[in-house]
């Protein structure tokens, strides 16, 4: 069955017993999270680990707003910071990758990111003696749990086209392919017309977007809608004592700052986090299925993700692009997982 049998083309958001029919309410969902380890990832990564219904796999690295070595770096610190009592598999990519995104709205991003991307958090982790190539990593996960796993991507989607060169079935065998990345009507982000994660490498996304699997873009469009302001920080959760505390005040407010002093912003977006919940949340998001390619060689549209709008029946629609979300709905969710686990910190 095609996709377009499959779906409307718009799509309301799902009820709750659509999410949960599809699976048994205790099973956890297996998730491998790809980025390029900023602050918005780094949060995004914390949230999935601290969700009891998430099953985090593996956390891979890319370039992307940071370096190859520096994304290596990056997930080791991230990692170690929040000391999860399960550690997912960490795959690295090759150090001598230079970062594609090198601005974002012709900022730079050490200026809004901090040098490292991880704003005021020391990165001390060392390279590993024996590290395992990012790529590899998926591949062998997704070969061993066909049709379990979900994949998100918070970066460019380099290490998915080399998963396919290690495993030719890879899409096919992957449950869900959750891609933040492109803009249908916002225009771009690191150029006038592309979105960064696009951008950064074009030709691995059109690939994916043309590849026969079940996909979804959280574009710029739905992953701006997620804010927070210096006056919602006191909804995250504060006590001095905690690591997790800790940990994202080194993150925030460097964002924050960086927003105000830089792109004359009263609060920073969270995309990675709207792209986490649309794994963890699909219900609270409204989607349309999409007939949607990249330009791959324009002196002014590389990497613009281009949607074609020539038929009231998508023929050729080939992603599910989420339109809307549910903004109260995802901070509630994003802070009830973290409070949570605060207070199973507190009682251990």
């Amino acid at each position: 069955m095609s996709p377009e049998e499959m779906f409307e083309e718009e799509l309301e958001p799902l009820t709750q017993s659509q999410v949960t029919s599809s699976s048994t309410p205790n099973r956890k969902t297996k998730v491998i999270i790809d980025a390029d380890p900023g602050i918005g990832d780094a949060l995004a990564i914390l949230v999935a680990i601290l969700d009891p219904q998430m099953d985090v796999l593996a956390l891979t690295a890319t370039a992307g707003m940071v370096s190859g070595s520096q994304a290596n770096h990056n997930l080791q610190t991230i990692i170690n910071r929040i000391d999860p009592q399960k550690y997912p598999r960490l795959g690295c990519c090759d150090e001598q990758l230079p970062a594609p995104i090198s601005s974002i709205r012709e900022v730079p991003c050490p200026l809004l990111l901090g040098e490292t991307g991880l704003g005021d958090c020391p990165t001390s982790a060392v390279s590993l003696a024996s590290p395992h190539v990012s790529a590899k990593v998926m591949a062998e996960l997704v070969r061993s749990n066909p049709h379990e796993v979900t994949i998100l991507t918070l970066g460019p989607l380099t290490n998915i086209v080399l998963a396919c060169e290690i495993h030719p079935d890879f899409l096919k065998d992957v449950k869900t392919l959750v891609c933040l990345g492109g803009s249908i009507n916002e225009g771009g982000d690191t150029t006038a017309a592309a979105e960064g994660n696009i951008y950064a490498d074009p030709d691995s996304a059109r690939y994916v977007l043309q590849a026969d699997c079940n996909k979804i873009l959280v574009p710029l469009d739905v992953s701006h809608e997620l804010r927070l302001t210096f006056g919602e920080l006191n909804r995250l959760p504060q006590d001095g004592k905690s690591h997790i505390t800790e940990f994202i005040n080194e993150l925030l407010p460097f964002a924050l700052r960086s927003a105000r002093r830089h792109l004359g912003q009263e609060g920073v977006s969270l995309p990675a986090l709207a792209a986490l919940t649309a794994v963890a949340r699909p219900q609270l998001f409204t989607r349309k299925l999409m007939a949607v390619d990249v330009e791959t060689t324009g002196e002014l549209t590389r990497g613009m993700t281009v949607v074609d709008r020539r038929s009231l029946r998508q023929k050729n629609a080939n992603v599910e692009v989420l339109t809307e979300v549910d903004r109260s709905a995802a901070f509630d969710y994003i802070t009830g997982v973290l409070w949570s686990a605060l207070e199973n910190d507190d009682e251990s």
